[in-house]
């Protein structure tokens, strides 16, 4: 009898031990991760830009369909094709690099449709300021990455912001638009 309960106990506590197993924290790759932004010019054309050093982690449960995600972008990165413009984005009138020299992202949620990722709704502050934003997303998946010989997960994550929210109020009077794309192209390993 004492055999059988020992024997359930250890039984009980494997198991517990293999739920808590199946929680992994994954560190976000800067060679594969990048945001990006479009905005209307003008009714003309869309400019676009993109930050290349993007960090963090994202802690991440497939069984249970919880995580969390904690992202810092570095706004000195910000890359448009045009040393003009690039010079521009890091301005007070703009992003205010030398104030603010990094925005980021932290949610403790991520929201499922069954086994589908749908989105990730967290806090974004930018300029100093932190306000609501949910990322949506258009794509993610886990894999076995044959080049790091780790698991990866990633994704295409994007979101509609009005930059104004932030204080980032350069020519809205003359009529440059307030509504800003984003996309977060995310991939991370587990650690």
């Amino acid at each position: 009898m004492n055999n059988s309960i020992a024997c359930l106990i250890a039984l009980a506590a494997f198991g517990h031990v293999a739920a808590q197993a199946q929680s992994a924290t994954y560190k976000i790759d800067d060679d594969h991760t990048y945001a990006t932004f479009a905005i209307d010019h003008n009714g003309a054309s869309i400019n676009r830009a993109r930050f290349d050093e993007v960090s963090g982690s994202v802690s991440f449960d497939k069984q249970a369909r919880t995580g969390a995600v904690d992202m810092t972008v570095q706004i000195g990165s910000v890359y448009s094709g045009s040393k003009g413009f690039d010079k521009h984005l890091l301005s007070g009138d703009l992003f205010d690099a030398a104030r603010h020299p990094t925005m980021r992202f932290v949610s403790d949620r991520l929201v499922f449709d069954g086994d589908r990722l749908v989105e990730v709704p967290g806090r974004l502050t930018l300029l100093g300021q932190t306000h609501p934003l949910t990322l949506k997303a258009r794509q993610f998946t886990c894999y076995a990455n044959q080049r790091a010989k780790a698991e990866a997960c990633g994704g295409d994550f994007e979101a509609v912001l009005d930059r104004t929210q932030w204080g980032m109020n350069y020519l809205v009077d003359k009529g440059m638009p307030k509504t800003v794309h984003i996309t977060a192209t995310i991939e991370a390993f587990k650690q």
